[in-house]
């Protein structure tokens, strides 16, 4: 098998839990790529995980402020390697790659085995020109499924916004019509900057009638 992000050939190694249970246990990264990404240590918010804070950090006491209490979850920081990942990903296209973190996932969404899934999705006009929804194809690669709760107006990427105007950006997100809103629901998205929509979305769907609503992110 090989490495999806630089090719190289890795070992496989079969255990017998894995034969036992018929379970692939191979990793999609070879140990060079993978010592690249960073996880989230300990030190962090405990609201929305940012690195090098043990208390609540300045976005989180301001979504306080508005009546949004973050409950926010997320693996990996948004290093240069992260960032090159997405760079082919998401906006070269490289579908291949949402298998990258599946295992990584796979682990971290099974916590919330009592919640329905959502997915943050993309305007009409981003999807045909990107083919695919990020978010969508990282969750499915982890083998979960997901919601289809929700529609988003077209507008300027997030990515090319400084974060004041991402903070002051109205909600393009919608609840389609005639959906049954689950009580207890995990939004995933892929990358967490300052939580604007995730953050926004969460209030819309509690508003909505949703009594539990957490959210994840593969980045933070």
């Amino acid at each position: 098998m090989k490495c999806l992000l630089c090719g190289q050939t890795m070992k496989t190694v079969l255990t017998f839990g894995s034969l036992l249970l018929l379970r692939n246990d191979e990793s999609c990264l070879c140990s060079d790529c993978d010592s690249t990404f960073e996880r989230i240590g300990e030190e962090h918010c405990p609201n929305c995980m940012k690195i090098g804070l043990s208390t609540n950090c300045q976005d989180c006491q301001l979504w306080c402020k508005e009546g949004i209490e973050v409950s926010h979850s997320a693996i990996f920081t948004y290093n240069q390697a992260m960032k090159d990942f997405f760079s082919r990903y998401k906006f070269d296209g490289d579908f291949l790659l949402r298998k990258v973190f599946s295992s990584f996932l796979s682990e971290e969404l099974k916590k919330y085995k009592e919640y329905q899934f959502v997915v943050i999705p993309l305007s009409k006009e981003r999807y045909a020109d990107r083919g695919f929804n990020q978010v969508e194809g990282l969750v499915e690669a982890a083998g979960f499924k997901y919601l289809d709760l929700l529609d988003k107006r077209e507008e300027r990427a997030n990515s090319s916004k400084s974060r004041s105007e991402r903070l002051a950006t109205e909600l393009p997100f919608f609840i389609k019509s005639e959906v049954t809103i689950p009580k207890k629901i995990l939004i995933i998205d892929d990358i967490y900057t300052t939580g604007t929509t995730i953050n926004r979305v969460k209030k819309l769907l509690e508003d909505a009638g949703a009594e539990d609503v957490k959210t994840f992110s593969l980045v933070r």
